[in-house]
């Protein structure tokens, strides 16, 4: 199923997958299966936030299983494998707030400056991957929320990739992607 149509109920459908992941990695729910929905090839990230603030964020840039099994595997990497935190506590579930992103199918920009980049840039819109001499790295398109200029985007992909701010080479490869999002609190709020 092509990303664009993708309903809201389907949406739902697919923090309900992810949430319930996460919840049955500490026994509180029975392990989900993929619904027929979600059984065609797709990729998603799941980020995890706790008060505003990231607490892990995994997924997968391309297809490489049905989009539910990414879905699965996503949240419980974002809860228990992002290196950048300590695993999620049982006793943190009730402030988790989970954010699920389909990817659409990325596509090369052809730019061969830093200025033909910026041009192309979407704020708000794009996700942006670059890779090449030795690097690679990816913001959602929510990273626009943070950072609301391409040059401030730009640079603080570069930044994440390992590259220096300033850093421009022929041999980089920039890809653009789309996302629908969804999000929620883990947990019902009382």
């Amino acid at each position: 199923m092509a990303v664009t149509s993708f309903t809201e109920p389907d949406l739902q459908q697919m923090l309900e997958l992810a949430s319930r992941s996460l919840l049955s990695a500490f026994g509180l729910v029975e392990p989900p299966s993929v619904p027929a929905l979600l059984e065609s090839p797709g990729a998603c990230f799941v980020t995890l936030t706790k008060g505003g603030e990231l607490r892990g964020c995994i997924g997968s840039l391309e297809p490489r299983r049905s989009l539910g099994l990414d879905l699965i595997e996503n949240a419980r990497h974002a809860a228990f494998s992002d290196p950048r935190f300590p695993p999620v506590r049982k006793e943190e579930l009730d402030r988790l707030e989970l954010e699920v992103s389909v990817l659409t199918p990325s596509r090369e920009m052809k730019v061969l400056t830093e200025q033909e980049l910026m041009a192309e840039l979407r704020p708000g819109i794009d996700g942006v991957i670059v890779e090449g001499e030795g690097y690679r790295a990816t913001f959602l398109p929510s990273v626009w929320e943070q950072l609301d200029s391409p040059e401030a985007f730009v640079a603080a992909l570069k930044r994440k990739a390992g590259m220096a701010p300033n850093f421009w080479s022929d041999g980089l490869r920039w890809f653009r992607y789309e996302t629908l999002r969804v999000k929620g609190f883990l947990l019902p709020k009382q």
